[in-house]
């Protein structure tokens, strides 16, 4: 059995992972990454980034390097159908110019940051079969498929919402929010001719909308309860969008329905909202010893704030601030601790703030609440909150990473 050791190993080159990565790379700290597919994923198209994510990606040094192909998106048309009723919430602020929303290309923001870690660092096809630690023992042994074992001084569970880690160290399954997503990148090679604004559509307890990236591409998303035939046709592109176009966008103006029209096969999934309950991050044991969770092992949250890559982003800047300076076991363990102590509450906050957020919009999922909720929405929600909810999440400041003197 082939056998060796590292001082840092991450699980998973999601973003969280490549941030990690980069991240602790620049305090000093090598990390091999192992990554079970066969190359970057690029799953999921497009992700929203608020500038709490671009203040991470800033410190990790990247952030000039995406910026220029990322328009600003300053605010979303918001269309209740069933009233006609349009409201317009602002992402930016004209006092904090900081405070923009981009959407960037998933695909760019992985290569981006595996761009900046040394080569050799990430390590593909490699799937984890078991994880063990000896009491006595200095490291944690992650076995892999092949019969290899990697040993590590620190291990970093960065492997989404299913993690293998996360489950090591005891930490709850995530629940189902009884919604859906399918999401695509619409492509137009002659250009769609829309402004850099969001639209978004509500109707009962639907969602939908589109942000353009630049002038060819829009990413597009449907939020919606789940379904039966879910399982069924998640795993192929021609049935997800023949479900889309025949009944989910049956409902929304024909100008999202030609955005459908305009997929990229490729980008396109489907894929059930869970989270983690918000009490099982602020009491669930996020690390033991020299082993913890970051970004969807951590704290899966739904997607109706578009948090999840920007807190994963945050994770990555603080985790790497901890362990700087860090060699012993005992001083590691302690900046495990450390980091986990800072990002409990943010992270428990994130997750109910975006459920919520999520289940105010859909008009309380259709459930007995409906009729109180869409008032709620259309009167208040959107009117007084959503701006205000999205700009104290924007406001966080991950800090630098090196800890202050």
């Amino acid at each position: 059995m082939e056998e060796e050791q590292h001082e840092v190993v991450i699980v998973g080159a999601g973003i969280a992972g490549l941030a990690t990565a980069v991240a602790l790379q620049i305090v000093g700290l090598q990390t091999l990454v192992l990554e079970r597919s066969p190359e970057l994923r690029a799953t999921g198209a497009a992700i929203g980034l608020s500038s709490n994510a671009w203040r991470a990606l800033d410190v990790l040094g990247v952030a000039h390097k995406l910026l220029p192909s990322c328009p600003t998106v300053p605010k979303a048309v918001v269309t209740d159908l069933p009233t006609g009723s349009i409201q317009a919430v602002p992402f930016t602020r004209s006092q904090r110019g900081d405070t923009a929303t981009r959407i960037v290309h998933r695909k760019d923001l992985l290569e981006t940051l595996a761009e900046e870690l040394k080569p050799g660092t990430i390590r593909f096809s490699s799937k984890i079969t078991s994880i063990d630690q000896d009491a006595s023992s200095s490291v944690t042994a992650v076995h892999l498929d092949d019969g290899s074992v990697v040993k590590a001084k620190v291990l970093i569970g960065c492997d989404g919402v299913h993690s293998v880690v996360a489950r090591w160290l005891g930490l709850s399954e995530p629940v189902h929010s009884g919604r859906s997503a399918v999401r695509g990148l619409a492509v137009f090679p002659e250009g769609h001719g829309l402004k850099n604004g969001a639209a978004q559509y509500v109707i009962d307890d639907k969602r939908a909308g589109f942000a353009p990236l630049n002038s060819n591409d829009l990413y597009w998303f449907i939020t919606h309860p789940s379904t039966a035939r879910e399982k069924e046709i998640q795993r192929d592109p021609e049935l997800i969008l023949a479900e889309v176009t025949e009944k989910l966008a049956i409902d929304f103006p024909p100008e999202f329905q030609m955005v459908v029209r305009h997929v990229d096969l490729a980008t396109l999934s489907w894929a059930p909202l869970v989270f983690r309950l918000p009490w099982d991050v602020l009491l669930g044991r996020i690390h033991k010893g020299c082993v913890t969770v970051a970004g969807d092992a951590m704290h899966p949250m739904t997607p109706d704030l578009a948090q999840g890559g920007c807190t994963a982003l945050e994770d990555a800047i603080v985790l790497a601030r901890n362990l700087a300076g860090a060699r012993s076991r005992g001083q590691l363990a302690a900046g495990l601790e450390s980091y986990v102590r800072e990002r409990r509450w943010r992270a428990a906050w994130l997750i109910a703030a975006s459920y919520l957020s999520g289940w105010v919009q859909q008009g309380g999922n259709a459930g007995v609440w409906r009729s109180s909720v869409e008032w709620f929405r259309r009167n208040i929600y959107y009117k007084f909150l959503h701006s205000r909810i999205f700009f104290a999440v924007h406001q966080y400041d991950c800090g630098d990473l090196l800890p202050a003197e």
